[in-house]
């Protein structure tokens, strides 16, 4: 059996992740992929606890260090429980974030050195990386704008805006850090454009993929 792949959606708030998740599932699903849908922190129930710590008011304030911990404690039950056991099944994984996405908040936002978010890194994942990255790129007073439209806004939403502009780079930075697996759309644009630009990319890696066995990496 060939292992399935490991696609992964990237950006900071208010760019569509959910939306367009949704999209390149169905996307996916129309080239007969089992699609396994899930999303960070989270994806387990210990996942799903421990989000909910992370995102909740009463715990501003939370070291740096914790925060940062806990996200690959919950990524490592996350691999464990269900990435892997997919991927080793021939199933294709959708991820709504993974570790770029602490390299951009916990190493971007916060400061956090990016060779401590690599140590954990390596020992929680053991080399294993996303086959495909979308990122949706936003500026930063767009995509909390629209944020604030979805209702109350959790913990890390209600960072200052320099925080945001901070993940954002680095965001950029991992993309041109690592070419050959992340693919850019401009998520300001109406959402028929966004897919479309999405679908362009996405149907590419996808026929190659199949083209190639549908082998991981």
């Amino acid at each position: 059996m060939s292992r399935g792949k490991f696609i992964t959606v990237e950006g900071s708030e208010g760019v569509g992740k959910s939306t367009n998740i949704n999209h390149v599932r169905t996307r996916l699903e129309e080239y007969g992929i089992e699609v396994v849908q899930t999303r960070e922190p989270g994806g387990t129930p210990l996942g799903e606890e421990i989000r909910e710590l992370l995102l909740d008011h009463r715990h501003t304030g939370m070291s740096q260090d914790a925060e940062l911990m806990l996200m690959f404690a919950a990524r490592a039950e996350h691999l464990n429980q269900v990435i892997i056991p997919a991927i080793d099944a021939g199933k294709w994984v959708l991820c709504d974030r993974f570790t770029d996405a602490s390299h951009a908040y916990q190493g971007g936002g916060r400061g956090i050195p990016t060779e401590r978010i690599g140590t954990l890194e390596q020992w929680v994942q053991k080399g294993l990386q996303p086959d495909f990255t979308l990122l949706l790129d936003i500026e930063p007073e767009i995509g909390l704008e629209r944020a604030g439209k979805r209702g109350a806004l959790d913990r890390f939403e209600k960072e200052e805006i320099a925080f945001f502009h901070r993940v954002r780079a680095t965001y950029l930075e991992r993309a041109q850090q690592f070419p050959e697996r992340f693919r850019i759309v401009d998520a300001s644009q109406p959402l028929e454009l966004v897919q479309a630009g999405i679908d362009e990319l996405l149907i590419q890696f996808v026929e190659h993929a199949l083209a190639a066995g549908g082998r991981s990496g």
